[in-house]
């Protein structure tokens, strides 16, 4: 059964180079990553609204009362926003921080973090499927696979986005993505113990992706003043929210 677990998250892993494949065969300019920008703002807050967050209250029933889930969403963004802050703090002078620099690395490690709260989750939720029947683990790993793919291909454009280079874009996606293998093996050992931290872990993860969409990504669109741009940033943010939606309904993917 371990193997079995292993093997899943190694697949859902490998899905993070979905976005390296999307993205590999160009450069893009910053005007040209936009409606990227555009299509990743509107997945995390898909993935946010229509999925983390509905699953989160829902695990956390009998376990924590919906108050403390939406705390730790508020805390979350409080958090990422000092991070962001100090951040600045550290590595801009007064006038960089009234004109914010076009590569904000802190939105990289932003959206790192994000994904690796949200992929240990997707490891417990694979492990504990394999737990309850093989066949309900296959299944789980595909419905997963699938949530995966949009998700993936907007964190890369993010990255991209901040400032990093391709390679290291690759290798921090593909680094984070093998989260989702440690997530599989905790819980294999000690489901008990951090099944009933889902909740909270979810809730994190809800802060950090409306944070990294509301202050960092949806700002960026604001920059064009072309209309028929405009236009289509629009739509492609819509696309992202829709992709989830449809994703959402057709493959739920509770464990």
């Amino acid at each position: 059964m371990l193997i079995n677990i292993i093997i899943a998250t190694i697949a859902i892993s490998a899905i993070s180079l979905t976005g390296v494949v999307f993205f590999f065969r160009r450069p893009f300019s910053p005007k040209q990553l936009r409606p990227l920008i555009s299509l990743a703002a509107g997945t995390l807050l898909g993935l946010t609204f229509l999925d983390i967050l509905p699953e989160a209250i829902e695990q956390a029933a009998g376990i924590f009362e919906p108050h403390l889930i939406t705390l730790v969403i508020l805390l979350s963004i409080l958090g990422f926003f000092l991070f962001e802050r100090v951040w600045h703090w550290h590595h801009c002078s007064d006038d960089l921080i009234e004109h914010r620099h076009p590569h904000n690395r802190s939105v990289a490690y932003l959206n790192l973090i994000g994904d690796g709260v949200h992929n240990l989750i997707d490891g417990f939720i694979i492990a504990s499927a394999f737990l309850l029947d093989w066949r309900v683990g296959i299944a789980t790993t595909l419905a997963v696979a699938i949530h995966e793919i949009p998700q993936e291909i907007a964190d890369f454009s993010i990255l991209l986005h901040s400032g990093l280079s391709r390679a290291k874009a690759i290798f921090a996606n593909a680094l984070v993505a093998l989260i989702a293998v440690v997530g599989g093996v905790v819980f294999f050992f000690w489901g008990s113990a951090v099944e009933n931290t889902i909740p909270i872990m979810a809730a994190i993860a809800a802060g950090n992706f409306i944070y990294l969409a509301m202050s960092d990504l949806i700002p960026e669109l604001h920059h064009e003043t072309n209309r028929p741009q405009i236009a289509i940033h629009t739509l492609w943010l819509f696309v992202g929210v829709a992709v989830i939606y449809l994703v959402t309904i057709l493959l739920p993917h509770t464990g």
